[in-house]
């Protein structure tokens, strides 16, 4: 297996939790390297559901080390009550397990009302964040004003300054006439937290070194997707971190010269939560997922927008990830259509246009044109493998990989583990 990333080809939530979940079975380490909270991985083996926001998804398999990286906004309450909800579920996390850079920035509770006014003030021009504090936690790092891991060392500097930008915070709620934070509440809340996960902090960038060194597998868990990417993404409505493959670099200290293998994860179809364009949105197909009770956020459990596999946005995902392979998940929420569709390009002012235009008023004027196929009409959950699959399914698969020129080596027909059909295209 080597060194492998795994990125998201979409706007996020295509599954990449349980793709790096199946894949851990051959890693030794699991790193997480940018995003925060606002990320919610669903995993699900043996019936059992786990939701994770910051921890690696590895941490579920008895034996692997799980990093956070230095590019991730770490939140130390939500971290620790993730640990907690984990230890309950009869997941042991010590510090060999699981390990935080020392250079992590930190998401505190100043940063999540900062978050929420931002919003406020946009109207009805808002990004659709997930108001976990994110942006702001990364907007001090760009700031030179962050709180990083390292500097709860001095716990005594660290609540001065922690309490100093919490005292800023409460002028703004109080100007906008809303209600202030108790700092003595909150603030006894975080330094607790973060005296219970100081034993975790570590040199994470000299330990993935000598990890590399010393022959191991590892597995670079990528958050959200790419096109919430922030240079790449379909600005402004994106996350503030660099979600495609390179960030993984970045985020966790890791040469990208040592980079083995990107493997691109995507839905069957395309969903995306919060504002922006979106050309193959269908409201009929969004309320036929939400009727069969899928596509909501696990980190908000709002409805995500949905639509049909758009190429468009995985032709320049392959391009900027330099994903190698395509991982499919969800192949199995297309099994009661008569017809399935990929969009192969958009028609903008007459034009046949092949990638996203990075201006969103071109962009949203964009007509997706398809493919479209018979559908399966096949209940295919127990598929285990590719020659059970119906021919309608493969000839998906197979249409998908002759626009895109990526093979995809794993498929998706369910949410669990077991629920993974391999390929060798």
């Amino acid at each position: 297996m080597s060194n492998v990333i795994i990125v998201g080809a979409q706007w996020g939530d295509e599954g990449k939790g349980k793709i790096v979940d199946y894949l851990t079975e051959s890693a030794d380490v699991v790193i997480r390297a940018q995003g925060g909270s606002n990320a919610g991985h669903t995993v699900i083996n043996d019936g059992k559901k786990y939701i994770l926001h910051l921890i690696p998804s590895g941490i579920l398999w008895e034996g692997k080390t799980c990093v956070i990286g230095n590019g991730v906004a770490m939140d130390p309450v939500g971290l620790l009550g993730e640990i907690d909800t984990l230890e309950q579920q009869g997941i042991t996390i010590t510090p060999d397990r699981l390990m935080i850079s020392d250079r992590a920035h930190l998401t505190l509770p100043y940063h999540r009302e900062i978050d929420g006014l931002r919003e406020a003030d946009l109207g009805d021009a808002k990004i659709g964040t997930t108001k976990r504090g994110i942006g702001p936690t990364y907007a001090d790092k760009a700031n030179r004003v962050g709180l990083r891991m390292i500097d709860t060392t001095d716990i005594e500097s660290f609540a001065t300054r922690f309490r100093s930008r919490m005292e800023d915070c409460n002028e703004l709620l109080e100007a906008a006439g809303l209600e202030e934070m108790d700092l003595e509440k909150i603030g006894a809340e975080v330094l607790a937290a973060i005296e219970r996960l100081r034993p975790f902090m570590k040199n994470t960038m000299a330990y993935l070194d000598e990890a590399m060194k010393s022959g191991s597998n590892l597995l670079f868990e990528g958050a959200q997707g790419t096109y919430l990417d922030i240079d790449h993404g379909t600005y402004p409505f994106v996350t503030s971190s660099n979600t495609t493959s390179g960030g993984a670099c970045t985020g966790a200290g890791f040469p990208p010269n040592r980079i083995d293998q990107v493997v691109g994860v995507c839905k069957a179809y395309t969903t995306r939560v919060g504002s922006g364009p979106f050309p193959t949105e269908d409201d009929e197909f969004g309320d036929y997922l939400h009727g069969m009770g899928r596509e909501f956020g696990a980190t908000t459990g709002r409805e995500r927008r949905c639509g049909w596999l758009d190429a468009v946005l995985l032709r320049q995902s392959v391009i900027v990830n330099g994903i190698d392979e395509l991982a499919v998940t969800n192949l199995d929420g297309l099994d009661q259509m008569d017809s399935v569709r990929i969009c192969t390009h958009y028609e903008i002012d007459g034009e046949n246009v092949e990638l996203p235009p990075a201006s969103l008023d071109v962009f949203a004027k964009g007509k997706p044109v398809y493919a479209e196929m018979p559908g399966w009409k096949t209940d295919i959950s127990k598929a285990r493998d590719w020659d059970s699959l119906p021919e309608g399914a493969q000839n998906f698969i197979k249409k998908l990989e002759e626009i895109l020129g990526v093979p995809v080596t794993m498929i998706g027909v369910g949410p669990d583990r077991a629920q993974t059909i391999l390929r060798n295209p």
